[in-house]
Protein backbone atom coordinates (compact mmCIF):
# COMPACT_ATOMS: atom_id res chain seq x y z
CA UNK A 1 0.00 0.00 0.00
CA UNK A 2 2.76 2.07 0.83
CA UNK A 3 3.90 1.93 -2.65
CA UNK A 4 0.52 2.76 -4.43
CA UNK A 5 0.44 5.51 -2.14
CA UNK A 6 3.80 7.42 -3.26
CA UNK A 7 3.07 6.33 -7.04
CA UNK A 8 -0.41 7.69 -7.17
CA UNK A 9 0.65 11.02 -5.10
CA UNK A 10 3.78 11.17 -7.50
CA UNK A 11 1.91 10.70 -10.69
CA UNK A 12 -0.58 13.54 -9.86
CA UNK A 13 1.51 15.71 -8.67
CA UNK A 14 3.99 14.99 -11.50
CA UNK A 15 1.06 16.04 -13.81
CA UNK A 16 0.14 19.21 -11.46
CA UNK A 17 3.37 20.39 -11.77
CA UNK A 18 3.68 19.79 -15.56
CA UNK A 19 0.58 21.20 -16.40
CA UNK A 20 1.88 24.54 -13.86
CA UNK A 21 4.89 24.91 -16.12
CA UNK A 22 3.42 23.86 -19.58
CA UNK A 23 1.12 26.80 -19.27
CA UNK A 24 3.85 29.43 -19.88
CA UNK A 25 4.39 28.36 -23.31
CA UNK A 26 1.32 27.09 -24.44
CA UNK A 27 0.37 28.10 -28.39
CA UNK A 28 4.05 29.29 -28.32
CA UNK A 29 7.07 27.49 -30.67
CA UNK A 30 10.50 26.86 -29.54
CA UNK A 31 12.15 29.44 -30.82
CA UNK A 32 9.45 32.11 -29.96
CA UNK A 33 9.73 30.69 -26.25
CA UNK A 34 14.12 31.31 -26.46
CA UNK A 35 13.33 34.60 -27.46
CA UNK A 36 10.98 35.40 -24.81
CA UNK A 37 13.01 33.68 -22.10
CA UNK A 38 16.14 34.49 -23.26
CA UNK A 39 16.99 31.16 -23.42
CA UNK A 40 15.47 27.47 -22.84
CA UNK A 41 12.74 27.22 -19.47
CA UNK A 42 14.31 25.78 -16.78
CA UNK A 43 11.73 25.87 -14.24
CA UNK A 44 8.27 28.07 -13.39
CA UNK A 45 8.62 31.54 -15.24
CA UNK A 46 5.55 34.34 -15.97
CA UNK A 47 3.41 34.28 -18.57
CA UNK A 48 4.54 34.23 -22.19
CA UNK A 49 2.57 37.97 -22.47
CA UNK A 50 3.01 40.30 -19.68
CA UNK A 51 -0.18 41.84 -20.76
CA UNK A 52 -1.53 38.10 -20.39
CA UNK A 53 -5.36 39.69 -19.46
CA UNK A 54 -5.55 40.81 -22.95
CA UNK A 55 -3.04 39.43 -25.04
CA UNK A 56 -4.87 36.21 -27.43
CA UNK A 57 -5.24 33.65 -27.53
CA UNK A 58 -4.33 33.12 -23.85
CA UNK A 59 -6.64 35.74 -22.76
CA UNK A 60 -8.16 36.38 -20.31
CA UNK A 61 -5.73 32.99 -18.28
CA UNK A 62 -3.35 33.92 -16.06
CA UNK A 63 -0.78 30.92 -17.27
CA UNK A 64 2.59 31.01 -15.84
CA UNK A 65 3.83 31.70 -12.67
CA UNK A 66 2.73 27.90 -11.04
CA UNK A 67 -0.18 28.08 -11.98
CA UNK A 68 -2.17 25.27 -13.00
CA UNK A 69 -4.90 24.81 -16.02
CA UNK A 70 -7.85 23.06 -17.00
CA UNK A 71 -5.94 19.84 -17.33
CA UNK A 72 -5.91 19.50 -13.20
CA UNK A 73 -9.09 20.94 -12.74
CA UNK A 74 -10.55 17.90 -15.25
CA UNK A 75 -7.99 15.43 -13.15
CA UNK A 76 -9.19 16.66 -9.69
CA UNK A 77 -12.88 16.47 -10.84
CA UNK A 78 -12.53 13.30 -12.18
CA UNK A 79 -10.86 12.20 -8.68
CA UNK A 80 -13.88 12.96 -7.26
CA UNK A 81 -16.10 11.02 -9.39
CA UNK A 82 -14.08 8.29 -8.36
CA UNK A 83 -13.77 8.83 -4.95
CA UNK A 84 -17.51 9.04 -4.38
CA UNK A 85 -18.20 5.82 -6.78
CA UNK A 86 -15.54 3.74 -4.79
CA UNK A 87 -15.34 1.17 -7.80
CA UNK A 88 -14.40 1.20 -11.86
CA UNK A 89 -16.38 4.19 -13.45
CA UNK A 90 -18.33 4.02 -17.07
CA UNK A 91 -20.19 6.77 -18.74
CA UNK A 92 -23.01 6.77 -17.29
CA UNK A 93 -21.28 7.71 -14.39
CA UNK A 94 -19.92 10.49 -16.35
CA UNK A 95 -23.27 11.99 -16.52
CA UNK A 96 -23.99 11.31 -12.85
CA UNK A 97 -20.70 12.08 -10.99
CA UNK A 98 -18.27 14.28 -13.28
CA UNK A 99 -20.59 16.71 -14.92
CA UNK A 100 -22.86 17.56 -11.47
CA UNK A 101 -18.86 18.29 -10.25
CA UNK A 102 -18.23 20.82 -12.92
CA UNK A 103 -21.23 22.60 -13.23
CA UNK A 104 -22.20 22.70 -9.27
CA UNK A 105 -18.92 22.50 -7.38
CA UNK A 106 -17.18 25.39 -6.49
CA UNK A 107 -13.33 25.38 -7.12
CA UNK A 108 -10.58 27.85 -6.68
CA UNK A 109 -9.26 28.52 -10.48
CA UNK A 110 -5.81 29.95 -10.69
CA UNK A 111 -5.56 31.21 -14.12
CA UNK A 112 -8.80 32.79 -13.32
CA UNK A 113 -8.07 34.09 -9.70
CA UNK A 114 -11.13 33.36 -8.52
CA UNK A 115 -13.50 30.88 -7.01
CA UNK A 116 -16.32 29.63 -9.46
CA UNK A 117 -17.40 26.41 -10.75
CA UNK A 118 -14.91 24.51 -12.78
CA UNK A 119 -17.58 24.78 -16.12
CA UNK A 120 -16.19 28.63 -16.33
CA UNK A 121 -12.60 27.50 -16.95
CA UNK A 122 -13.46 24.66 -19.81
CA UNK A 123 -12.55 24.82 -23.37
CA UNK A 124 -15.20 24.44 -26.02
CA UNK A 125 -14.37 20.50 -26.37
CA UNK A 126 -14.98 19.71 -22.73
CA UNK A 127 -17.64 22.39 -22.39
CA UNK A 128 -19.17 19.53 -24.79
CA UNK A 129 -19.41 17.22 -21.82
CA UNK A 130 -22.11 19.85 -20.37
CA UNK A 131 -23.71 20.48 -23.50
CA UNK A 132 -24.59 17.10 -24.70
CA UNK A 133 -25.11 15.46 -21.42
CA UNK A 134 -26.62 17.62 -18.57
CA UNK A 135 -28.57 19.91 -21.58
CA UNK A 136 -29.13 17.07 -24.68
CA UNK A 137 -29.37 14.09 -22.41
CA UNK A 138 -27.30 12.03 -25.09
CA UNK A 139 -26.65 8.87 -24.84
CA UNK A 140 -23.41 8.76 -22.36
CA UNK A 141 -21.85 6.65 -24.81
CA UNK A 142 -22.03 8.14 -27.73
CA UNK A 143 -22.10 11.46 -26.78
CA UNK A 144 -18.28 12.06 -27.47
CA UNK A 145 -19.59 11.51 -31.01
CA UNK A 146 -19.12 15.08 -33.44
CA UNK A 147 -16.74 16.96 -30.70
CA UNK A 148 -13.61 18.49 -31.47
CA UNK A 149 -10.98 15.67 -31.83
CA UNK A 150 -8.20 17.37 -29.34
CA UNK A 151 -6.26 15.73 -26.05
CA UNK A 152 -8.91 16.86 -23.83
CA UNK A 153 -10.04 13.82 -22.77
CA UNK A 154 -6.40 12.35 -22.72
CA UNK A 155 -5.54 15.44 -20.15
CA UNK A 156 -7.26 13.86 -17.35
CA UNK A 157 -7.23 10.32 -17.76
CA UNK A 158 -4.50 9.67 -15.06
CA UNK A 159 -6.90 8.64 -12.47
CA UNK A 160 -8.01 5.80 -14.47
CA UNK A 161 -4.64 4.23 -14.78
CA UNK A 162 -4.28 4.24 -11.26
CA UNK A 163 -7.40 2.84 -10.38
CA UNK A 164 -6.19 -0.02 -12.80
CA UNK A 165 -2.58 -0.05 -11.66
CA UNK A 166 -0.65 -2.75 -13.41
CA UNK A 167 -3.50 -3.46 -15.77
CA UNK A 168 -3.01 -1.10 -18.81
CA UNK A 169 -5.29 -3.40 -20.43
CA UNK A 170 -8.10 -2.81 -18.49
CA UNK A 171 -7.32 0.97 -17.60
CA UNK A 172 -7.47 0.91 -21.60
CA UNK A 173 -10.89 -0.50 -21.59
CA UNK A 174 -12.46 1.49 -19.03
CA UNK A 175 -11.29 5.17 -20.28
CA UNK A 176 -12.43 4.18 -23.72
CA UNK A 177 -15.70 3.43 -21.58
CA UNK A 178 -15.34 6.87 -19.65
CA UNK A 179 -13.60 8.67 -22.66
CA UNK A 180 -16.57 8.05 -25.04
CA UNK A 181 -18.53 10.69 -22.97
CA UNK A 182 -16.45 12.96 -23.94
CA UNK A 183 -14.52 12.34 -27.44
CA UNK A 184 -14.38 10.27 -30.42
CA UNK A 185 -11.79 8.90 -32.94
CA UNK A 186 -8.40 9.77 -32.22
CA UNK A 187 -9.15 11.77 -29.09
CA UNK A 188 -10.42 9.06 -27.35
CA UNK A 189 -7.92 6.60 -28.42
CA UNK A 190 -5.34 8.68 -27.08
CA UNK A 191 -7.46 9.15 -23.86
CA UNK A 192 -7.34 5.27 -23.13
CA UNK A 193 -3.75 4.76 -24.22
CA UNK A 194 -2.78 7.26 -22.03
CA UNK A 195 -4.83 5.80 -19.12
CA UNK A 196 -2.74 2.23 -19.99
CA UNK A 197 0.42 3.95 -19.87
CA UNK A 198 -0.18 5.15 -16.31
CA UNK A 199 -1.11 1.89 -15.40
CA UNK A 200 1.64 0.09 -16.64
CA UNK A 201 4.18 2.81 -14.62
CA UNK A 202 2.00 2.25 -11.50
CA UNK A 203 3.45 -1.10 -11.54
CA UNK A 204 6.48 -2.00 -9.02
CA UNK A 205 9.79 -1.52 -11.02
CA UNK A 206 8.67 -0.35 -13.69
CA UNK A 207 10.97 1.71 -16.37
CA UNK A 208 9.58 3.39 -19.32
CA UNK A 209 10.70 0.96 -21.87
CA UNK A 210 7.80 -1.07 -20.65
CA UNK A 211 5.45 1.92 -20.70
CA UNK A 212 5.98 2.44 -24.14
CA UNK A 213 5.67 -1.20 -24.85
CA UNK A 214 2.39 -1.36 -22.47
CA UNK A 215 1.20 1.69 -24.81
CA UNK A 216 1.71 -0.13 -28.25
CA UNK A 217 0.19 -3.28 -26.96
CA UNK A 218 -3.08 -1.54 -27.01
CA UNK A 219 -2.86 1.52 -29.61
CA UNK A 220 -4.89 1.66 -32.77
CA UNK A 221 -4.71 3.11 -35.90
CA UNK A 222 -3.17 5.92 -36.26
CA UNK A 223 -2.29 6.79 -32.22
CA UNK A 224 -0.04 3.42 -32.19
CA UNK A 225 1.90 4.50 -35.54
CA UNK A 226 2.67 8.47 -34.39
CA UNK A 227 4.06 6.43 -31.35
CA UNK A 228 6.10 4.39 -32.64
CA UNK A 229 7.44 6.86 -35.04
CA UNK A 230 8.49 9.41 -32.13
CA UNK A 231 9.50 6.94 -29.93
CA UNK A 232 11.97 5.34 -32.60
CA UNK A 233 12.85 8.60 -33.69
CA UNK A 234 13.28 9.41 -29.87
CA UNK A 235 15.86 6.73 -29.09
CA UNK A 236 18.31 8.65 -31.16
CA UNK A 237 18.60 10.93 -28.72
CA UNK A 238 19.92 12.25 -25.12
CA UNK A 239 18.78 15.51 -24.54
CA UNK A 240 15.39 16.14 -24.82
CA UNK A 241 15.76 19.78 -26.31
CA UNK A 242 17.81 18.86 -29.01
CA UNK A 243 14.91 16.29 -29.58
CA UNK A 244 12.77 18.83 -30.29
CA UNK A 245 12.89 19.48 -34.12
CA UNK A 246 13.00 15.82 -34.83
CA UNK A 247 10.08 14.79 -32.36
CA UNK A 248 8.22 17.33 -34.37
CA UNK A 249 9.02 16.54 -37.47
CA UNK A 250 7.99 12.41 -36.22
CA UNK A 251 4.36 13.45 -35.30
CA UNK A 252 3.71 15.86 -37.90
CA UNK A 253 2.12 13.28 -40.58
CA UNK A 254 -0.63 12.45 -37.77
CA UNK A 255 -1.10 15.66 -36.66
CA UNK A 256 -3.93 17.90 -38.45
CA UNK A 257 -3.38 20.73 -36.45
CA UNK A 258 -0.25 21.93 -39.00
CA UNK A 259 2.72 23.88 -38.42
CA UNK A 260 0.99 27.17 -38.12
CA UNK A 261 -0.40 26.30 -34.16
CA UNK A 262 -2.20 29.49 -33.73
CA UNK A 263 -3.99 28.98 -37.26
CA UNK A 264 -5.06 25.36 -38.06
CA UNK A 265 -6.71 24.63 -40.73
CA UNK A 266 -9.70 23.14 -42.17
CA UNK A 267 -8.75 19.99 -41.48
CA UNK A 268 -7.80 20.17 -38.26
CA UNK A 269 -9.10 18.38 -35.20
CA UNK A 270 -11.52 16.36 -37.67
CA UNK A 271 -12.01 12.05 -37.14
CA UNK A 272 -10.30 9.78 -38.60
CA UNK A 273 -8.33 6.73 -37.84
CA UNK A 274 -5.72 7.57 -39.55
CA UNK A 275 -4.88 10.58 -37.39
CA UNK A 276 -3.31 10.88 -33.98
CA UNK A 277 -3.05 13.99 -31.09
CA UNK A 278 0.23 15.41 -30.94
CA UNK A 279 0.47 15.86 -27.25
CA UNK A 280 0.51 11.99 -25.79
CA UNK A 281 3.05 10.24 -28.71
CA UNK A 282 5.36 13.24 -27.93
CA UNK A 283 5.51 13.23 -24.14
CA UNK A 284 5.84 9.45 -24.68
CA UNK A 285 9.25 10.75 -27.03
CA UNK A 286 10.44 13.01 -24.06
CA UNK A 287 10.25 10.11 -21.75
CA UNK A 288 12.35 7.92 -23.88
CA UNK A 289 14.66 10.83 -24.55
CA UNK A 290 14.84 11.29 -21.02
CA UNK A 291 14.97 7.84 -19.78
CA UNK A 292 12.27 8.62 -17.63
CA UNK A 293 13.53 11.72 -15.39
CA UNK A 294 10.69 13.42 -14.47
CA UNK A 295 12.55 16.96 -15.19
CA UNK A 296 13.92 16.70 -17.85
CA UNK A 297 11.18 14.95 -19.66
CA UNK A 298 8.90 17.42 -18.43
CA UNK A 299 11.01 21.12 -19.34
CA UNK A 300 11.24 18.82 -22.62
CA UNK A 301 7.62 19.43 -23.35
CA UNK A 302 7.52 22.62 -21.83
CA UNK A 303 10.23 23.89 -24.83
CA UNK A 304 8.41 22.01 -27.55
CA UNK A 305 5.36 24.79 -26.79
CA UNK A 306 2.33 24.07 -28.82
CA UNK A 307 -0.28 22.43 -26.31
CA UNK A 308 2.64 22.77 -24.20
CA UNK A 309 0.36 21.88 -21.03
CA UNK A 310 -1.09 18.99 -21.81
CA UNK A 311 1.99 17.33 -23.35
CA UNK A 312 3.67 18.25 -19.88
CA UNK A 313 1.09 17.00 -17.77
CA UNK A 314 1.13 13.49 -19.82
CA UNK A 315 4.77 13.29 -19.09
CA UNK A 316 4.64 14.27 -16.01
CA UNK A 317 1.92 11.93 -14.85
CA UNK A 318 4.29 9.18 -16.16
CA UNK A 319 6.94 10.08 -15.00
CA UNK A 320 5.72 10.79 -11.86
CA UNK A 321 4.58 6.93 -11.54
CA UNK A 322 7.33 5.88 -12.71
CA UNK A 323 9.59 7.91 -9.73
CA UNK A 324 7.03 8.05 -7.20
CA UNK A 325 6.51 11.37 -4.85
CA UNK A 326 10.22 12.00 -4.73
CA UNK A 327 10.53 12.16 -8.85
CA UNK A 328 8.73 15.34 -8.75
CA UNK A 329 11.36 18.72 -8.06
CA UNK A 330 9.84 19.69 -4.67
CA UNK A 331 10.04 23.36 -4.91
CA UNK A 332 8.32 23.08 -8.11
CA UNK A 333 5.68 21.26 -6.30
CA UNK A 334 5.63 23.72 -3.03
CA UNK A 335 5.62 26.24 -5.95
CA UNK A 336 2.87 25.31 -7.66
CA UNK A 337 0.62 24.37 -4.86
CA UNK A 338 0.72 27.68 -3.62
CA UNK A 339 0.37 29.99 -6.61
CA UNK A 340 -2.57 27.97 -7.13
CA UNK A 341 -4.14 27.47 -3.61
CA UNK A 342 -4.10 23.76 -3.96
CA UNK A 343 -3.54 20.43 -1.93
CA UNK A 344 -1.41 18.83 -5.00
CA UNK A 345 -0.88 15.88 -2.41
CA UNK A 346 -4.40 15.02 -1.23
CA UNK A 347 -5.99 13.39 -4.87
CA UNK A 348 -3.49 11.13 -4.21
CA UNK A 349 -3.56 10.12 -1.47
CA UNK A 350 -7.37 9.87 -2.04
CA UNK A 351 -7.06 7.95 -5.32
CA UNK A 352 -4.34 5.40 -3.59
CA UNK A 353 -7.24 4.56 -1.18
CA UNK A 354 -9.97 4.23 -3.85
CA UNK A 355 -7.40 1.78 -5.93
CA UNK A 356 -7.14 -0.55 -3.17
CA UNK A 357 -10.82 -0.86 -2.86
CA UNK A 358 -11.55 -1.19 -6.47
CA UNK A 359 -8.72 -4.42 -6.59
CA UNK A 360 -10.27 -5.88 -3.65
CA UNK A 361 -13.87 -5.65 -5.19
CA UNK A 362 -11.95 -7.12 -8.55
CA UNK A 363 -10.66 -10.23 -6.74
CA UNK A 364 -13.97 -10.84 -5.17
CA UNK A 365 -15.45 -10.67 -8.41
CA UNK A 366 -13.00 -12.74 -10.07
CA UNK A 367 -13.18 -15.19 -7.35
CA UNK A 368 -16.74 -15.45 -7.97
CA UNK A 369 -16.30 -15.84 -11.37
CA UNK A 370 -13.46 -18.74 -11.22
CA UNK A 371 -15.80 -20.42 -8.74
CA UNK A 372 -18.75 -20.70 -11.53
CA UNK A 373 -15.91 -21.44 -14.07
CA UNK A 374 -15.29 -24.27 -12.38
CA UNK A 375 -18.59 -25.71 -12.30
CA UNK A 376 -18.44 -25.87 -16.02
CA UNK A 377 -15.85 -27.73 -16.35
Amino acid sequence: MRLLLDKSVGCLVGAAVGDALGGATETALPEEIRNRYGGWVEGIVPPFHENWATNRPLAPYHKGDGHITDDTLMTHALVRAYAKKRDHLDAFDVVELLVPDLIEREVYIPDLEREAVAFHRLAAAERWLVTRLHHAHADPREAGVGNIVNCGAAMYMAPVGIVNAGDPAGAYAEAVEVGGAHQHSYGREAAAVFAAAVAAAMTPGAVVGEVVEAALDVARDGTGEAIAAVVQVAKEYADTRAAIPALRAAVAPYDTVGEDYRNPGLGARRPSRLHSIEELPVALGMLVVANGEYRDAVLGAVNYGRDSDSTATMAGAIAGALGGSPAVPAEWASTVATASRTDLAEPGRVLADVAAEVYAADKARFARRAERYEGLR
